[in-house]
């Protein structure tokens, strides 16, 4: 066996191992845990950190930014796909709002016809953008803007997952939801944070639920071109 074999054998089994972790943490939808079998995650991270790219943890991308833990990852997505219209067929565009390495994004892509990022740190933008090409993801387009103010065009998204923590909902991306649609987001601050999904049952009606606590990064304001580290 050549040593490439055996280094993709490794991450495979690695795989593996961290959807059975997952799984046993709580993450049912066999969609969602078939996507983490078959996403590679050591190719978003940086080489120092590969010994742990199946670990469930966050990890550092640079720029004060981290990959999200896979099971709060899974967590989210579990949600947005449970229980509604688009349960046994995928969704049509999804807006994810920071999207880092490109983890996230690629995951995201195996759900929907086509994956609307924002990114506001330009390095980590383009850095996604190849990141998602060398594991062939193409159902994606990222744009460098103010996420809290949703994608820049004004457009309709079936869901909308944010990956940095804002001390309220932006209103902004309720606007940007499609009716029958869910936004799931942390909310709070530094210290104590709460996933909360929204759904907008009608024009008129929204719901929101409190779920689990969660520690992200935290949602800035406009974008960042330097690349400064």
């Amino acid at each position: 066996m050549s040593f490439e074999k055996s280094i993709d054998l490794n991450y495979q089994r690695a795989r593996k191992a961290l959807v059975e972790e997952i799984s046993s943490k709580g993450i049912s939808d066999l969609r969602v845990l078939d996507a983490f079998l078959n996403t590679p995650r050591h190719l978003f991270i940086d080489g120092a950190f590969s010994s742990r790219a199946y670990q469930d943890m966050s990890l550092p991308i640079g720029y004060h930014q981290t990959i999200s833990q896979p099971f709060v990852v899974a967590r989210m997505i579990e949600l947005i796909l449970k229980g509604n219209i688009f349960e046994k067929v995928p969704l049509g565009t999804i807006l994810e709002i920071g999207t880092g390495c490109g983890y996230q994004t690629a995951i995201l892509s195996n759900f929907c016809r086509k994956v609307f990022s924002i990114e506001r740190i330009s390095p980590l933008a383009e850095r996604a953008k190849i990141n998602l090409k060398s594991a062939g993801v193409k159902n994606f387009l990222i744009r460098c803007a103010d996420g809290s103010l949703g994608w820049p065009t004004f457009k309709k998204f079936d869901a909308i997952i944010c990956s940095a923590v804002s001390s309220n909902i932006p209103e902004p991306l309720v606007k940007q939801l499609e009716v029958s649609g869910k936004l799931i987001c942390p909310i709070g601050n530094h210290e104590d944070q709460n996933l909360i999904l929204v759904e907008k049952k009608s024009r008129t009606e929204i719901t929101k639920k409190v779920l689990d606590s969660v520690l992200f990064v935290p949602m800035l304001p406009g974008i960042v071109d330097l690349d400064d580290k």
